[in-house]
C-alpha cells in the first residue's frame, strides 16, 4: 500500500505539515488550468509509486498553487508541475516540469 500523500487545502495547513514533519519534504506544486492538469496527474502517479518505494525517506505534499499561494511564492514556483525538495524549511532542490519515474528517482537520489 502506498504512503499517504498530504494535500493541504490552504497556506496554514501546508505550514503545519512542514512543522510537524521530520526529515525532507517533497512538495510538488500542481495547477488546475488545462495545460497543467494532465502533467500533474502524471506526477501524482509517479510520486505515489515513489512514496511506496522510498518509505520514510521523505514526506510528499501535493500542493495546489491556487489554494496555497503563499508556499508557491515562498519557494519561487512559477509553473506546474514543479517539484521542490525542502529540508528544515529551506528549498534544497527544485525541478520544473513533468518527470518520468526514472528522472524523479534521480532527482531524489541526488538530494536526499
Amino acid at each position: 500500500m502506498a504512503r499517504r500523500v498530504h494535500q493541504p487545502l490552504e497556506n496554514q495547513e501546508f505550514d503545519f505539515i512542514l512543522s510537524m514533519t521530520t526529515g525532507p519534504v517533497l512538495a510538488y506544486f500542481c495547477g488546475t488550468w488545462p495545460k497543467a492538469v494532465e502533467a500533474c496527474r502524471a506526477m501524482d502517479a509517479v510520486v505515489g509509486e515513489l512514496t511506496e518505494e522510498y518509505g520514510t525517506r521523505f514526506t510528499a505534499v501535493r500542493t495546489d498553487m491556487t489554494r496555497c499561494p503563499e508556499p508557491t511564492r515562498r519557494y519561487g514556483v512559477t509553473g506546474a508541475p514543479t517539484a521542490v525538495l525542502i529540508k528544515d524549511g529551506e528549498a534544497v532542490a527544485s525541478q520544473v516540469g513533468p518527470m518520468t519515474r526514472e528522472e524523479f528517482r534521480a532527482f531524489l537520489d541526488a538530494h536526499l
